[in-house]
């Protein structure tokens, strides 16, 4: 299954979910690729990849056509490969608005490393850029993580309209695998209201997987580390095992 993980707000800990989902997966003993398509590439720095050693990138593949296996790399993590982002990104929708097939650049890419994988993420740039179309496009469902917080929710609910109207018009529909509640603290009241909310109305599309506010998430990029490789009893990685399950059990039923 290829997932993308999507929000075009920053901070509901996308990169954090993209990374620590995909290590759990292989956790669970799945073969599993981290695409990062962030032109600030932080997901291939929280797995300890310097900004000198991002080339090969996903922009030679979506950019300049190149084959993407010989990019793919591995990682501290077993059984986790990786391959980098780049700043190249960042002129991303420039240079594929001139390019044939430009919302599928990215599809035609994985799809001669498509069977190598159990779960191929893509952690997707904070903007429904053209990349972010290409990841819908070649993704066979998507989560949207978000924190209970007023203006997430806003967001959430923007996002959703915007989604309808990609799929509508590239005709391509991946479907949502589900919306993950991020940055939970149970302690505010707000947080306890916002999800009732969001419980209420988006019912069983919401994860019943919530990740809590923890520290250890926070840390564990600085190390160039997953957050099992950094402190496998925390609460963020007890978290993420228990969404790699629950997600496995969505795509068994699916």
């Amino acid at each position: 299954m290829i997932i993308a993980i999507i929000n075009n707000k920053g901070g509901t800990a996308k990169t954090t979910s993209a990374v620590n989902l995909a290590a759990a997966l292989t956790i669970q003993g799945a073969r599993t690729l981290l695409i990062d398509l962030d032109s600030q590439a932080s997901a291939s720095l929280s797995m300890g990849i310097e900004r000198a050693a991002f080339a090969p990138s996903i922009a030679d593949a979506v950019l300049a056509g190149k084959s993407l296996k010989p990019i793919i790399r591995k990682t501290g993590a077993e059984g986790l490969d990786l391959v980098t982002g780049s700043p190249d990104m960042a002129e991303a929708d420039l240079t594929l608005a001139n390019l044939t097939g430009r919302e599928r650049r990215l599809k035609a890419a994985i799809e001669p490393i498509r069977g190598d994988y159990d779960f191929i993420i893509l952690d997707c740039p904070p903007s429904l850029s053209l990349l972010s179309v290409n990841a819908m496009v070649a993704a066979d469902a998507f989560i949207i993580p978000t924190p209970p917080e007023y203006l997430a929710l806003e967001g959430l609910v923007g996002l959703m309209a915007a989604v309808q109207k990609i799929h509508a018009g590239i005709g391509d529909k991946c479907r949502l695998l589900g919306i993950l509640l991020t940055k939970v603290d149970h302690r505010r009241k707000v947080t306890e209201e916002i999800i009732g909310i969001i419980r209420n109305h988006y019912k069983d599309q919401v994860f019943k997987t919530e990740v809590g506010v923890d520290v250890r998430l926070v840390e564990a990029p600085s190390f160039g580390k997953t957050i099992f490789e950094y402190d496998r009893s925390s609460s963020g990685a007890v978290a993420y095992l228990q969404l790699a399950r629950e997600i496995t059990r969505k795509g068994k039923k699916a």
